[in-house]
């Protein structure tokens, strides 16, 4: 009988390109269309297969193994998930020491047996993955082609899609088929051996072990890992990529647009507007997210995240970001749209 296949999500990463909202909460924590960055990636595993049985297994089924940081994320992760999904089983292991995704991995290896999942906290992705039922490589990894590959990892494939070496952060654009951060093995313990050797020579760069390198060793050692295309991904790396991501979700919504009575406020879809949030004298949207117990008065706000308790008023806001309880005292709605991004409990007059 197979193993039950595990779900594993690395959320251990200092992220840095998305400060100052990381500054006080962890980045799977971060908001975006209403909800939670983790709340989004445990509706992306919706279609992900029992293999014991063949069938389609509920997300509470699952079983996750979730790699913390030792600053924010460690606590305040376990806290959410325990609030929110209290249900889940989840193994938490803590990565101490920031050493790269492969040494992330390796810490939780005696959880990764038998088949898995392992996608980064920052990437979402629209697929089906119940073909993994009947899936015979060693391993799967889902690219898709971007102008600009350079920031992140791509894959040099055969003709016949099969990966021959990943690339960590290419210097050129030549190859653009980037691996998107979510990787199917059918048998952890394979990767597990492959970090291994991956320690053993050192194979690091700026002190960091990459998960490129380990699979790059599986695939000398003869194991076959194949690319999956996906058409949809959503990087979550950074504020302009999270306010992307906020667009599209938003427009893919079909419960995005809360009826505002009276108040003389004008709503330009798509928005998410929490039931909690007072609006007076605004015009929002449209791609803006508003959270719990935002107040926004005599402003007009467009393409931006508020998080719970934000505060606006007489402001025009474009592109923006406001943390939980950010305030923004402004002069006028119809000044020039300002570009801020405000963490937690920051505030700023204009």
């Amino acid at each position: 009988m197979p193993d039950k296949l595990k779900i594993v999500i690395p959320t251990a990463g200092l992220a840095t390109r998305v400060r100052p909202q990381s500054w006080s909460k962890p980045k799977p924590l971060v908001g975006v269309a209403g909800r939670t960055i983790l709340d989004h990636l445990f509706d992306s595993f919706s279609s992900v297969p029992d293999l014991v049985t063949g069938s389609r297994q509920r997300p509470e089924t699952a079983e996750y193994v979730i790699i913390l940081g030792p600053f924010l994320g460690e606590t305040q992760i376990p806290l959410f998930i325990k609030e929110h999904y209290p249900n889940y089983k989840v193994n938490y292991v803590l990565q101490s020491i920031m050493r790269g995704q492969s040494d992330a991995l390796w810490l939780a290896r005696e959880y990764l047996t038998g088949p898995m999942i392992m996608c980064f906290s920052d990437t979402l992705i629209e697929t089906d993955y119940s073909f993994l039922t009947d899936e015979n490589a060693d391993g799967v990894a889902w690219v898709k082609p971007v102008p600009d590959p350079r920031r992140f990892g791509v894959a040099e494939l055969d003709g016949n899609g099969w990966v021959t070496r990943l690339i960590e952060k290419p210097a050129s654009f030549e190859n653009n088929q980037v691996v998107v951060g979510c990787y199917y093995f059918r048998e952890g313990r394979e990767l597990i051996s492959a970090i291994e050797e991956q320690i053993k020579r050192r194979k690091s760069i700026r002190g960091e072990y990459f998960l490129a390198d380990a699979i790059n060793i599986m695939v000398e050692r003869g194991l076959k890992i194949r690319s999956q295309p996906v058409d949809v991904w959503l990087d979550l790396g950074t504020i302009e990529a999270i306010l992307q991501s906020n667009r599209y979700l938003l427009e893919c919504s079909c419960e995005n647009t809360r009826s505002i009575n009276g108040n003389n406020v004008k709503i330009v879809p798509p928005v998410f507007i929490h039931e909690s949030a007072v609006i007076k004298n605004s015009t929002i949207g449209p791609h803006v997210s508003i959270g719990a117990n935002c107040r926004i008065t005599d402003s007009r706000v467009e393409d931006s995240i508020l998080e719970a308790g934000a505060v606006v008023n007489a402001a025009a806001l474009k592109s923006s970001f406001l943390g939980r309880q950010a305030r923004v005292q402004g002069r006028s709605a119809e000044s020039t749209p300002m570009v801020l991004n405000l963490g937690d409990d920051s505030s700023v007059v204009l």
